[in-house]
């Protein structure tokens, strides 16, 4: 539960600082910020999984790259359904649903490498 809890703080935080750094997105406030990255998390658990396994043929023929759309997507997915989290170009989708995986992909090596037992 704390590591979940951890996830959420270090999104929540990296989607202000992604926000006030790309143009093209914007935040209300922090209670819609931890709400979107509450559905943010959701999505990347159940939605990101499915599309990744249903576009593997062209994923395999881009070399990878597709998976910068289906972040892209996933992103802008979540802004949809959040409130206060609205994107307005697709390189704020782009560039941001990328910084937030690349956060993903380092905060999992590194928490589930501390031993906490």
């Amino acid at each position: 539960m704390i590591l979940l809890l951890v996830r959420l703080l270090i999104t929540t935080v990296i989607v202000v600082l992604v926000a006030h750094l790309i143009p093209g997105l914007e935040v209300k406030n922090l209670t819609d910020t931890i709400f979107f990255g509450l559905i943010l998390g959701l999505l990347n658990a159940v939605v990101r999984p499915i599309l990744t396994f249903l576009t593997l043929p062209i994923t395999i023929i881009t070399l990878g790259l597709f998976t910068l759309v289906i972040n892209a997507f996933t992103f802008w997915l979540a802004s949809e359904i959040a409130y206060g989290v609205h994107i307005y170009t697709v390189w704020g989708a782009v560039i941001g649903g990328g910084i937030i995986w690349l956060t993903g992909l380092i905060t999992n090596r590194l928490i589930w490498k501390v031993d906490l037992y």
